[in-house]
């Protein structure tokens, strides 16, 4: 018997609950780094976190009141991911907005949330926090806006 196709597979955005919507988030946090827009629209990546996320879980750490605390913080919906050029290309949204699928290290694909880490997509342990970074030009960093080339795990050694 034929498994039913997942959600993001059969739904689009907007038809998504807000539980759905919700868990299309990797959890990388690479959204949660600064970014430099200059003069003529170029972007710029940098290492600096959002004073709010964990470095060491990549996690927001107060997501509920994020917006008060960090007013300029976005909540995505499907009608402002059209005009966001900023979101990483591993991102879930932007990903499924583009027709393509998630990730094998995607929670939701690999039933674990921890794959995200494992395979080293995430910003666990790679940032600096915005307290102590200063100019946000001394941290420039190209991986943020680059796709990702996970590690896989090794499987064990007798395990078929």
């Amino acid at each position: 018997m034929d498994e039913p196709l997942p959600f993001w597979k059969t739904k689009t955005l907007a038809e998504m609950t807000r539980e759905e919507w919700e868990s299309l988030c990797d959890g990388c946090g690479r959204c949660c780094l600064h970014k430099l827009r200059y003069d003529g629209g170029g972007l710029a990546f940098t290492n600096v976190a959002c004073v709010l996320l964990d470095g060491a879980t990549a996690r927001c750490s107060d997501y509920t009141n994020r917006r008060r605390k960090v007013p300029d913080c976005v909540q995505l919906t499907p009608d402002d991911l059209k005009a966001i050029d900023w979101l990483p290309p591993s991102c879930g949204y932007r990903l499924i907005a583009s027709g393509k699928d998630l990730a094998w290290w995607h929670p939701l694909v690999s039933g674990d949330p921890q794959t995200v880490h494992s395979s080293g997509v995430s910003v666990a342990g790679r940032t600096i926090s915005e307290r102590k970074a200063g100019l946000l030009e001394h941290h420039l960093a190209e991986w943020p806006g680059k796709m990702p080339r996970p590690k896989r795990p090794k499987l064990k050694q007798g395990i078929e």
